[in-house]
């Protein structure tokens, strides 16, 4: 157990390139034209927060790329390390991914460029103390929500983040939050498989089109972030007429008119009008999340019953 009159504080000495507070995010909303926000790969902050006995959805850190992100410890205390490796240090030391660690007043712990993976995530006890807005203290910054002022921006040179607690229940990754840590980036010249529940429109492209829909290997384009990730690879082609625009699911596949598909994730519009597959399942989401450019993926047809199941499994993981 921490010491009881303080909690674990640590200061931000360089922004580095995206960090920004994160949680399960910003449910029952989208009627407002709010998005969901939330953590990109919300099984690693799960898994980071159960390390310290935190509820799951518990707010923490959600570092992306490292950029040379540089936090310093004003209070001592434990912390907790998921997701990707971005070349972690504590003092030069290099951090291990999942499992918690103690810091000391006076430390830096830093994160400098994605090893395998492109998202890590710092976990704190009883999760960051931050007031939440609309139900979650997800930063959105396109929608100027959440994060340490409620007005969503990115972590900025000066900002101080404090624990929420200073109760811990210290645990050990069990084998199946080890399998999902260690197979973040797709084995060397394997595609990663991403399934997805079709639907939507999908009887409105050509036969031709979903044949190179799902026997195709697909490569992560640039123009990716948290609002979602193009693909490039075959043309697919619809022979519907025009839609009228509709309300967006995370993952939903949209198949834009260049024929090359956009996967929309936590910071998506909330409607839109463009013809879609279907949809990434969740912990596709997650692991698409953890995708570099230039990751090879491959779409695989799978069923809401699927589904459904594998992310209960998550789910009651965490129960444990």
């Amino acid at each position: 157990m921490s010491d009881v009159k303080t909690k674990t504080t640590l200061r931000v000495e360089r922004s580095g390139a995206l960090a920004l507070v994160q949680d399960a995010g910003r449910l029952g909303v989208r009627h407002l034209g709010v998005t969901q926000g939330g953590a990109a790969d919300w099984v690693s902050l799960g898994w980071a927060n159960w390390l310290l006995g935190n509820a799951h959805d518990a707010p923490g850190l959600e570092i992306t790329m490292g950029g040379g992100l540089l936090l310093k410890v004003e209070q001592a205390g434990t912390l907790a390390l998921c997701g990707a490796d971005l070349a972690a240090t504590l003092d030069g030391e290099v951090l291990a991914l999942g499992q918690a660690f103690e810091v000391a007043c006076g430390q830096q712990l830093k994160f400098e460029r994605p090893v395998a993976g492109l998202r890590a995530y710092l976990a704190f006890p009883g999760g960051l103390d931050v007031a939440p807005v609309l139900g979650s203290a997800a930063s959105t910054v396109r929608d100027g929500l959440g994060g340490l002022d409620g007005e969503g921006r990115a972590l900025a040179s000066g900002d101080v983040l404090t624990a929420a607690s200073n109760e811990l229940s210290l645990r050990e990754l069990p084998a199946s939050a080890q399998a999902w840590q260690q197979s973040l980036p797709p084995e060397e010249g394997e595609a990663l498989e991403l399934p997805l529940v079709v639907g939507a429109q999908i009887a409105e492209f050509s036969g031709d089109s979903l044949y190179r829909a799902f026997n195709s290997e697909w490569a992560v384009d640039g123009r990716a972030d948290r609002m979602g990730v193009r693909l490039t690879g075959p043309r697919l082609e619809r022979e519907g007429a025009g839609m009228v625009s509709e309300g967006i699911p995370l993952g939903a596949v949209q198949v834009p008119a260049d024929g090359q598909p956009i996967i929309l994730l936590n910071d998506r519009q909330t409607i839109g009008g463009y013809p879609r597959l279907g949809a990434l399942t969740p912990l596709a989401c997650a692991r698409l999340g953890q995708c570099v450019p230039g990751t090879r993926v491959r779409l695989a047809a799978a069923t809401p019953g699927q589904a459904r199941r594998d992310h209960l499994e998550v789910l009651a993981g965490w129960q444990s």
